[in-house]
């Protein structure tokens, strides 16, 4: 199978598909026909010698500087050389594969006055698996994520570097060993590249994809906690939930009632307590605000991702209008959001598991260890949640509320969203550890309840753990354990062993 480059909306599976599955990528014949026409454009204006910005003009501030016909060729290289300029840790392959798939998309939609053919050559890059070298910082997410953007054009080039068969080459090697031939470029090529936040929205979402796996792991694990504190399960009942009936809230109210089905641990209003603190009660509510949120910013990241971002645009009508397409602020404001919500998960969590380590307000043994004092059971490993979630309110510190002017002040207003979006991803990795360890702490602490007395759907999460992880006897190391119990989630694998059993889980 392969999915269209053809300038239309993508799904979050079909980007998640493209930059982690490798799927091929193909240009559909009438998509390299509207971008020929928009091509036309571009070559009759600058036969005609017209005067528009960034075919034959200088960029940002230096929009008023004509350029001769004979320089347009080295105009755009030189941008593409001048603008490979950031740095730090590099971007993973799949988001910088997720990027370069958006930024073609977006060039598919025949807006851009860009030759087929270099659109052709960043699908080849694909198809071909040749990663560009990318480092993490330097756009302000304004005139486009224009560092990132660049050093994946600089292969196109056949300079820079990047990713081949697992080694780190230069990009004229990559290109000769992938069997792709490097570009020249022409007139307003090299802006067309590099004008769109496409490596903001990569990360993004690729985030979402992620945070999808969290939300379904976090239901879950907060099944598994909530046996062990024999939950109250009355504060799930459809006849609550439906009386506010935001859809995130019915949804994960649906889940526990699934998830706790065939429990003897669960229990009703007065049995052992009339209601639970709100970590255990108001899961519904909180989990449920995340899922939206989720939906939300992947609304975002969709539309996004089927926009025309160049500066200028190619009108079909010949007009070729310099806008504000490129701007980031929508996707800056959404993966402020992103990282916002996410934060709600891991505070969560960390509240489970802090109850499962206090004796009375749990009933189980201290830190969940037997011989306490000798031993410190999981006493440190709650530390371990608490300073990561500690950690995830600092990064949820919004981006897109900052600014500062570029360009001698020509762009006076710049969106900060690559950094919105790296703090989001960060919280992701983030909650997935916080809900690693409370996975481990809730099937430790059904090993002094027993595990048979849990749910169909609890008995398949905790047998998958303990076939990595053994019960904790005494003290030993373990990060390891963290680990596994974070590949569990992350990789999907606890979600695919509860659904064996909660088909219908959502």
């Amino acid at each position: 199978m392969t999915i269209a480059v053809d300038g239309t909306p993508k799904t979050i599976h079909e980007i998640a598909r493209v930059a982690f599955d490798k799927e091929a990528v193909e240009i559909p014949s009438d998509t390299w026909d509207k971008m020929q026409v928009s091509r036309q454009i571009v070559e009759d204006i600058v036969s005609n010698e017209d005067r528009v910005y960034g075919i034959n003009t200088g960029f940002g501030k230096f929009a008023d500087v004509a350029i001769s016909v004979e320089n347009i060729r080295k105009l755009q290289t030189n941008l593409v050389l001048s603008h490979a300029v950031a740095v730090g840790e590099l971007f993973s392959e799949a988001e910088v594969r997720a990027a370069m798939f958006l930024r073609a998309n977006a060039l598919a939609k025949g807006m851009s006055g860009i030759r087929p053919e270099v659109v052709q050559t960043l699908c080849s890059l694909l198809n071909k698996n040749v990663v560009p070298y990318v480092p993490q910082k330097g756009s302000v997410g304004a005139s486009g994520d224009l560092a990132p953007l660049s050093h994946i054009s600089l292969v196109l080039l056949g300079k820079g570097y990047a990713f081949y068969e697992g080694e780190l080459i230069s990009g004229q090697d990559a290109l000769n060993r992938a069997g792709i031939a490097p570009v020249e470029l022409e007139a307003k090529e090299g802006l067309a590249l590099t004008n769109g936040v496409q490596m903001t929205a990569a990360v993004l979402a690729l985030t979402i994809h992620r945070g999808y796996a969290l939300a379904v792991a976090a239901d879950v694990i907060a099944s598994l906690t909530g046996q062990a504190l024999r939950v109250v399960r009355d504060a799930y009942d459809q006849g609550i939930t439906s009386l506010r009936p935001h859809t995130g809230a019915q949804e994960v109210g649906q889940n526990l009632r699934m998830l706790l089905e065939g429990s003897q641990l669960a229990t009703v209003s007065g049995e052992v307590r009339v209601q639970d603190p709100y970590v255990l009660r108001c899961i519904p509510q909180v989990h449920g605000a995340v899922r939206q949120a989720l939906g939300h910013v992947a609304s975002v990241v969709e539309i996004e991702s089927g926009s025309a971002t160049d500066n200028p645009m190619v009108l079909p009508d010949g007009r070729v209008i310099s806008g504000g397409n490129f701007h980031g602020q929508p996707l800056s404001i959404a993966g402020d959001y992103l990282g916002i919500a996410l934060c709600s998960f891991g505070n969560m969590s960390e509240r489970r598991m802090a109850r499962m380590m206090d004796h009375n307000k749990s009933g189980l043994p201290s830190f969940l260890t037997k011989n306490g004092g000798l031993n410190s059971g999981f006493m440190i490993m709650q530390y371990t949640a608490a300073s990561i979630a500690s950690e995830c309110k600092v990064l949820a510190h919004p981006a897109s509320v900052d600014t500062i002017p570029t360009s001698a002040d020509q762009e006076d207003h710049v969106s900060m969203s690559t950094t919105a979006a790296r703090k989001a991803r960060e919280i992701c990795d983030n909650v997935s550890y916080i809900l690693a360890l409370e996975y481990l702490a809730a099937c430790q602490a059904i090993e002094f309840k027993g595990a048979e007395l849990l749910s169909p759907a609890g008995q398949a999460a905790y047998e998958l753990l303990r076939g990595k992880v053994p019960a904790l006897q005494e003290d030993r190391e373990m990060h390891h354990d963290i680990e596994e119990a974070r590949s569990l989630i992350v990789s999907r694998r606890l979600e695919k062993a509860v659904r064996q059993v909660v088909k219908k889980l959502l």
